[in-house]
C-alpha cells in the first residue's frame, strides 16, 4: 500500500455507542473518496464499522463480511450502489481481478474494501485508509483515518 496520506481523522471508540459517530466521520470523507480501505487485526471491529456505515447510507439488506464471495452489493438511498470487499482469504491478486476489482474500483462507487493489504498491485491511486487498532484489552478500538 501507498504511504500513510495526510490524517484526515482520529476517534476513540470505548463502546458501541461511539460506532455511529465514527461512522459519520466515514461518510463525510466518502463524498470526498468514494475508496476506503480497512486495515487491523482480526476482531478489530471492521465489518462492525463498515455494518453502521452501510446502515447510516440507508442499507436495508444484511449487511455481513464477503469472505467466500470476496464483493457483496448493497442498496442504499435512491438506488446507490454499495461494493464491499474482503480480500482475507485470497490466495493471489488475480483472483481480485478475476472478479472484476478494478471495474469496481474505477466505477465511481463506494468501495469498502477489507484486507487491502492481499492486492497491494490493485489499489487504486487515491483512497482513504481506516485503520481500527484495539487496545490491549481489545475493549477500547482507534479508528484513524488518512488519505492517500
Amino acid at each position: 500500500m501507498h504511504s500513510t496520506g495526510v490524517e484526515r481523522a482520529q476517534i476513540t471508540m470505548s463502546s458501541l455507542a461511539d460506532l455511529p459517530a465514527a461512522a459519520s466521520v466515514l461518510i463525510e470523507e466518502a463524498a470526498q473518496e468514494p475508496i476506503i480501505l480497512f486495515e487491523g487485526p482480526m476482531g478489530a471491529g471492521k465489518t462492525t464499522l463498515i455494518k453502521e456505515f452501510c446502515r447510516q447510507l440507508g442499507v436495508k439488506d444484511n449487511v455481513s463480511s464477503p469472505t467466500f464471495s470476496l464483493v457483496n452489493e448493497y442498496e442504499g438511498v435512491n438506488g446507490k450502489l454499495i461494493y464491499h470487499f474482503d480480500f482475507y482469504r485470497i490466495n493471489t491478486e488475480r483472483e481480485a481481478v478475476d472478479i472484476g476489482a478494478l471495474e469496481y474500483f474505477d466505477s465511481g462507487k463506494i468501495c469498502l474494501i477489507e484486507w487491502p493489504s492481499m492486492i497491494p498491485n490493485l489499489l487504486p491511486e487515491h483512497y482513504l485508509l481506516v485503520t481500527l487498532q484495539p487496545d490491549a484489552e481489545g475493549r477500547v478500538r482507534t479508528m484513524t483515518v488518512n488519505q492517500v
